[in-house]
């Protein structure tokens, strides 16, 4: 089974090429109070073939180009045709991580990148090989440090705004989280009752677990029997490099007040969960195949919550 170009994004991490592995993804800015104070600001937002969801983003005064807003991503990029055809400056070479491993890829300089209301000056962004034809770059989570993202799938717009205090309701789901190397880590989740680590990776359109998790299924389905047959699969970085997973199906995952059965997922051992010092721990990362089933899914990163909106 193929899951089409550009499969799974999955965590693309990048830092300064000469930093040690440890250090090379974790070069977050700090919060300051000209980040707090900016506008909120909402944008139509399209999405690509693969569910991917994308926004309009103005560079050095021109576009807009098409970003795919990747919450796995702890730091933005721009694909190499835009970086030649917008001529930005060459920057120090980046070391970049991927579901499949670490490369160094060149680095430009990005005068002025905007999103709706929202500016940046001086950005230092990876430039990527290829990124597909619908996709001229990413926005990692660098653009919310303290802020609360909201990714509005009915609606089909995407709005950053400052952090606020919310509930759970009947319409809605709040869980709380933790800041692991920027992502938000829901703290609240288990698979069958038994506890996990579930990240919120809107870059990977699969939902991907690591292999700890893979044999508390195994367990699972030594005394219930498989839910489904498993399926080899064929995935893809967002920078185009081809790995393979193996499909199956969780019997019951729960988010907070969530209570989800039968969720497709793909087990691969990749190069993230290491990074993210997962590789001991059952971890499970929710792509665009399980955040699109809800309305809207917003990510608070002042006040480490998720929210769920119920579809």
């Amino acid at each position: 089974m193929q899951l089409t170009r550009r499969g799974a994004g999955l965590g693309l991490l990048a830092g300064a090429a000469a930093a040690p592995l440890s250090n090379a993804w974790a070069q977050l800015p700090v919060i300051s109070p000209t980040l707090l104070e900016e506008p909120s600001t909402t944008v139509g937002a399209d999405s690509d073939p693969y569910e991917h969801m994308l926004a309009p983003v103005g560079i050095n005064g021109q576009g807009p180009f098409q970003f795919l807003m990747d919450t796995g991503a702890n730091v933005s990029c721009v694909s190499r045709d835009l970086a030649e055809r917008l001529m930005l400056t060459p920057g120090e070479p980046t070391a970049v991580h991927t579901a499949v491993g670490v490369r160094t890829r060149p680095s430009v300089m990005i005068d002025s990148l905007d999103v709706g209301d929202r500016k940046r000056r001086r950005v230092r962004a990876a430039a990527l090989p290829t990124l597909g034809p619908d996709v001229d770059g990413v926005l990692g989570v660098d653009w919310l440090v303290g802020q609360r993202l909201i990714l509005d799938f009915k609606k089909k717009s995407l709005e950053i705004t400052r952090s606020r205090a919310e509930l759970s309701t009947r319409d809605h789901v709040v869980v709380p989280a933790r800041k692991r190397l920027g992502q938000l880590t829901i703290v609240d989740a288990d698979l069958s009752g038994r506890r996990i680590n579930a990240m919120i990776d809107s870059g990977s359109q699969a939902t991907i677990c690591n292999t700890p998790l893979r044999r508390m299924v195994e367990e699972l389905e030594h005394h219930r029997g498989p839910v489904a047959e498993h399926r080899a699969v064929k995935l893809e970085t967002l920078a185009g490099e081809p790995f393979i997973g193996e499909m199956f199906y969780l019997p019951f995952l729960r988010l907070g007040g969530l209570t989800l059965g039968n969720v497709p997922t793909v087990y691969a051992e990749t190069h993230i969960f290491e990074l993210w010092n997962l590789k001991s721990e059952p971890a499970i990362v929710l792509g665009m195949d399980l955040l699109t089933q809800f309305n809207s899914v917003s990510l608070d990163y002042g006040r480490s919550e998720v929210r769920f909106d119920l579809a």
